[in-house]
C-alpha cells in the first residue's frame, strides 16, 4: 500500500500501481469525468500514469492552465490526424498549444488550405472525436524513431528527432488509431473528451519562423469541454474583430501599410498622425513638468556601441542586419539606452545635479518575425516614449515612486483602470539570457522589491521576464478583448552604467557609478494608440479626436456662415472640418457618424438667422440649438478637463 496526499493535505491509501485516473474516480465521478491531467510530486503526467510510491497527487481539470493546454494540444493532434486522412500527401511539422488555443503548421505543397478545406477538416475531426480513440504513449530509440518517420515520409519530424538524437534519450510518441505523432505530451486520455471545437483562422508561417525556409500553412483552433464555452469564446472573437485596430485604422483613415514600403512598417495618415502628435505632446509636456530634459539621437549606432552595452550578445537576433559604411559597421537601433548613456558621459556630474532625467520620443527598429506583426501594435518600426533617469542609490526610491505616480496620473487621464503590477525577475535556471553577475542581480532585485514594498504597491512576481540587464516593474493592462499585455515599464539597472564607465562625484569627492532607471510611460506611441483604438472602438474622447467637430451646412447658401463658425472653432484650437458637398443632410450626418466625429453642427436658415448651430453629439443625437459662444465654452471645457466619453 502507498499513501497519497491530495489537495487540502488529505491522505488516502491505495495499492501501489494505481493510476491517477483511478484515484480521481475514487474521489468522485464528477472529478473523474472532468479530469484532464494529473500531477505527481509536482510533475505533470497523463491520467494513466501509475503511482508506485508515497506521493503528492493533484487532479487537474480544464480550469487549470496546464490541463487546458493539454486539452488544446490533444485537439491539435486530432486536427493533424484529420488532415492526414483527407490529404495524405501533406507533411506534418509542429502543433503546439498556445495561450488562446492551438495551431498546427502543415506543408501543403503550393496549395494552402481553403475555407472549403477547413470545413472538411472540421467534419473529419468530429468523426475522430466520435470514434473516441485512446491516446497511447510509447517510446523508440532515435534510430527507430527516424526509421518510423522515414517510412511515413515525415521529413520535418526527422529533422526534429535528429536534434535530440545526440542526447542518447528515447523519443516519445503518441498513437491514436492509425495516427502516430512525435510528441513529449502529456495528453488527455481519449479523443471523445473533446466536446466543442472550432478552427478559427489560417495564415502562412515559415518553418521555424525563418524566412529562408519554406512557407507553411498554419491552422489555428480552439476547444472547450462545453458548447456554451465555445459560443462565448466565438462571441469574444467577433467582438475582437470589431475592435481590431487594423480594421478601424483603415476605416477611420488613421494609418496604412504598403507591401512596397515593407512589412511591419506602418505609415500614419493625417488623422492618425494628428492623434500621434497629441500623444507625443501630452507625454512630453508632463515630462517637462517633472524635470525631464529631452534629446534627439540617431536611429543608428555602431555595432561597437551595442557590444559595449551587451545588447549585441543578448539581442542581436532581434536587430536588423548590420551594414558597412566607410569601414564602420552600423545597425538600426532596437532601443535608445546606449545613446542616452553616451549623452550622460558627455558631461561631468556631481551628486548635486543628480538625478539627470533624459527623455526622447525615439524611432526604433526591431526584426520581428512576419507571423508576429500586427498593425501598429507590433511592427518593425515604432516610437518609444523612452527615458533614462541617472540617480544615486539613495535616490532610487523617490525617483521610482515619481515614475509610478506619473504612470497613475497618465492612466487616469486616459481612463485606464484595469491593470496589474508585475515585478519581472531573472530566471536563475536560464542565466545565459542575462548579464552574468549574480551579486548585481541579487542587489537589483532586492532593491526593487524593497522600493515596491515601501511605496505600498500591490504586485505579483514573475520569473524570467526581466530585461537582460536588470529587473523591472511592468504594468500589464487588460484590454476589452484578448490577453493582457505590458504598456508601461520601469527597469532598475546597475549593469549598463558600469559597462559605459559612467560616474559622478559623490559628497566625499569619490567617483561613484550612478544607477539608471529605464522607464516608458506610454510604452511605444504606436502600441498605445492601438490600445486606445481598440478600447474606444475609435470613439475617442474629444481631447484625443483627430477631428473633433464636423460642420454640416444644409444648402449652399449656408456655406458662408458655416465658414465663419469654422474660423471661430479653429481660433480656439478646435480641430474642425466643413462638409460643403452638395449632398442631402441625412447623408452627411450618417457619414460623420461613421467617421465617429464627436460633435456635428447642422446649419440651416434658422441657424444663420439666429447665429447659432444645431448640435448633434456622437452617441446621443440631437442635443439642441446653441450659440457659437456657448458651444465654444462647452467644447473648451471638455477638452481642458480631458473628459472621457
Amino acid at each position: 500500500m502507498i499513501k497519497v496526499t491530495l489537495k487540502g493535505d488529505t491522505v488516502m491509501e491505495f495499492e501501489s500501481g494505481i493510476t491517477v485516473a483511478e484515484i480521481a474516480k475514487s474521489i468522485g465521478m464528477g472529478l473523474y469525468k472532468a479530469a484532464c491531467l494529473g500531477k505527481i510530486n509536482g510533475e505533470t503526467v497523463d491520467l494513466r500514469t501509475p503511482v508506485t510510491e508515497d506521493s503528492a497527487v493533484e487532479i487537474l481539470t480544464f480550469d487549470d492552465d496546464e490541463a487546458k493546454k493539454a486539452y488544446w494540444h490533444t485537439t491539435s493532434h486530432i486536427m493533424a490526424q484529420a488532415v492526414k486522412r483527407l490529404y495524405p500527401e501533406t507533411k506534418l511539422t509542429i502543433g503546439p498549444s498556445i495561450d488562446s488555443g492551438f495551431y498546427y503548421d502543415f506543408d501543403c505543397g503550393d496549395k494552402p488550405f481553403t475555407a472549403e478545406d477547413i470545413e472538411k477538416i472540421e467534419a473529419e475531426m468530429k468523426k475522430i472525436i466520435k470514434e473516441n480513440l485512446t491516446l497511447e504513449r510509447f517510446e523508440l530509440s532515435p534510430e527507430e524513431a527516424i526509421a518510423l518517420m522515414n517510412e511515413k515520409g515525415e521529413t520535418y519530424k526527422i529533422e526534429l528527432i535528429k536534434e535530440h538524437a545526440d542526447k542518447g534519450e528515447n523519443i516519445s510518441f503518441y498513437k491514436q488509431g492509425e495516427f502516430t505523432e512525435l510528441c513529449a505530451g502529456p495528453h488527455i486520455m481519449e479523443t471523445g473528451l473533446i466536446k466543442a471545437f472550432k478552427l478559427t483562422n489560417t495564415t502562412g508561417a515559415y518553418w521555424r519562423g525563418d524566412s529562408k525556409n519554406k512557407m507553411l500553412c498554419r491552422v489555428y483552433g480552439i476547444a472547450f469541454p462545453k458548447k456554451d464555452q465555445l459560443e462565448e469564446y466565438l462571441e469574444k472573437l467577433e467582438e475582437a474583430k470589431r475592435r481590431d485596430h487594423r480594421k478601424l485604422g483603415k476605416e477611420l483613415e488613421l494609418f496604412m501599410t504598403d507591401e512596397l514600403v515593407g512589412k511591419g512598417m506602418p505609415m500614419f495618415l493625417p488623422k492618425g498622425y494628428t492623434l500621434w502628435r497629441i500623444l507625443e505632446n501630452y507625454i512630453r509636456d508632463k515630462e517637462i513638468k517633472s524635470g525631464y530634459q529631452h534629446v534627439l539621437t540617431p536611429c543608428v549606432g555602431t555595432v561597437d556601441l551595442y557590444k559595449t552595452s551587451g545588447h549585441w550578445d543578448h539581442y542581436k537576433d532581434n536587430m536588423f542586419p548590420a551594414m558597412e559604411v566607410d569601414e564602420e559597421t552600423y545597425v538600426l537601433r532596437p532601443m535608445n539606452c546606449p545613446h542616452h548613456m553616451r549623452i550622460y558621459a558627455n558631461s561631468s556630474h556631481s551628486y548635486r545635479n543628480l538625478p539627470v532625467r533624459i527623455g526622447e520620443i525615439a524611432h526604433d527598429f526591431r526584426y520581428e518575425a512576419s507571423g508576429t506583426l500586427k498593425g501598429i501594435e507590433r511592427g518593425r518600426h515604432f516610437c518609444q516614449n523612452d527615458a533614462h533617469l541617472f540617480v544615486t542609490p539613495e535616490q532610487i526610491k523617490d525617483e521610482f515612486k515619481k515614475v509610478v505616480d506619473l504612470i497613475f496620473e497618465t492612466y487616469k487621464d486616459f481612463g485606464i483602470t484595469d491593470y496589474r503590477m508585475v515585478l519581472s525577475l531573472r530566471d536563475p535556471e536560464d542565466k545565459e539570457k542575462y548579464h552574468d553577475d549574480d551579486e548585481m542581480w541579487n542587489t537589483a532585485e532586492q532593491s526593487l522589491r524593497e522600493v515596491l514594498d515601501e511605496i505600498g504597491l500591490d504586485y505579483t512576481e514573475e520569473i524570467g521576464e526581466a530585461a537582460f540587464y536588470g529587473p523591472k516593474l511592468d504594468v500589464n493592462v487588460k484590454p476589452a478583448v484578448g490577453a493582457e499585455y505590458t504598456l508601461s515599464t520601469c527597469q532598475l539597472d546597475f549593469c549598463l552604467p558600469a559597462k559605459f564607465n559612467l560616474t559622478y562625484v559623490d559628497k566625499d569627492n569619490s567617483q561613484r557609478t550612478p544607477v539608471v532607471l529605464h522607464r516608458a510611460i506610454l510604452g511605444s506611441l504606436d502600441r498605445f494608440m492601438a490600445y486606445l483604438i481598440e478600447e474606444t472602438m475609435g470613439n475617442f474622447p474629444l481631447w484625443l479626436s483627430p477631428v473633433q467637430v464636423k460642420l454640416l451646412p444644409i444648402a449652399d447658401r449656408h456655406h458662408d456662415y458655416a465658414r465663419d463658425v469654422l474660423s471661430a472653432l479653429e481660433a480656439k484650437g478646435i480641430r474642425a472640418e466643413l462638409d460643403d458637398r452638395s449632398e442631402k443632410i441625412g447623408y452627411k450626418i450618417r457619414e460623420a457618424q461613421l467617421q465617429k466625429i464627436n460633435y456635428m453642427l447642422v446649419i440651416g436658415d434658422k441657424e444663420v438667422d439666429e447665429k447659432s448651430v444645431s448640435v448633434r453629439r456622437r452617441g446621443e443625437g440631437d442635443i439642441g440649438s446653441m450659440s457659437v459662444d456657448a458651444l465654444l465654452e462647452k467644447l473648451t471645457e471638455e477638452i481642458e478637463t480631458k473628459a472621457l466619453n
